[in-house]
């Protein structure tokens, strides 16, 4: 589903990503982690070519991300993204958030629209909160409208880019629930995450990386009981220390 092969970017001297390579076989989840700076995030923007590239090739369900002839919000529909800090529209109502997107680039009307969203917004425990706006819910509750829009779209693939870093603690339970769900049912995810549990219970397969580089691509079970690399072992003695 997702193919990434010999990518690299930097930013100007600063070497961001080198020789990066993986895949994601449909309904696989794979966690990405890693200490800070380590170009996690930067890996997952250039899926949906939200970062463009240096050299290498990316492809999602066989179209090419890097083709100059690729339309990318075409493609962008294709991919469901959910970020760290929410990026909803403030000045629309929660169900105007999710209609209008479905709306503008899908040609649904405004119907359609409306019955999708309610039907993501009852899958999300959030039925009640339609009308409101996004500054009057909590941030997992944003979260999970985030979560909400971007499945309004018919994803091949879901994204998601430290989805609970900047969530109090007592809501990341309620988000990771709902990407529990997904995967679950068979969507295809790419998660950077801190949050080991989750991978250890969801993910198939966890990608190190540090500095730029894919230091380790493996089974989750053979990540958390023995990973190869001593940076790993060094990640993985701070994190899971407590």
């Amino acid at each position: 589903m997702i193919t990434i092969s010999d990518v690299s970017k930097s930013y100007g001297a600063f070497q961001v990503l080198t020789h990066c390579s993986t895949t994601v076989s449909k309904g696989e989840v794979v966690v990405v982690c890693g200490p800070s700076g380590s170009g996690k995030s930067t890996l997952i923007k250039t899926v949906n070519a939200l970062e463009p590239i240096d050299s290498g090739e990316i492809s999602v369900d066989g179209i090419s991300v890097t083709s100059k002839d690729t339309h990318l919000p075409s493609l962008r529909s294709r991919v469901g993204m959910v970020f760290q800090h929410f990026e909803l529209f403030a000045h629309l109502s929660i169900i105007d958030n999710l209609c209008l997107a479905q709306i503008k680039v899908l040609k649904r009307s405004q119907a359609q629209a409306r019955s999708k969203a309610l039907q993501l917004l009852e899958r999300v425990g959030l039925s009640a909160q339609a009308e409101k706006f996004p500054g009057q819910l909590s941030g997992g509750q944003q979260q999970r409208v985030a979560i909400a829009r971007a499945l309004a779209m018919d994803p091949v693939v879901m994204l998601f880019d430290e989805p609970t870093s900047a969530l109090d603690p007592e809501m990341v339970n309620e988000v990771l629930d709902v990407m529990v769900e997904l995967a679950r049912e068979g969507m295809t995810m790419m998660v950077v995450t801190h949050e080991m549990g989750f991978a250890r219970k969801v993910a198939n397969r966890v990608i190190f990386m540090d500095r730029g580089e894919i230091v380790e691509d493996a089974d989750k079970h053979e990540f958390f009981a023995s990973p190869r690399s001593e940076r790993a072992q060094q990640f993985l003695s701070k994190i899971l220390a407590h």
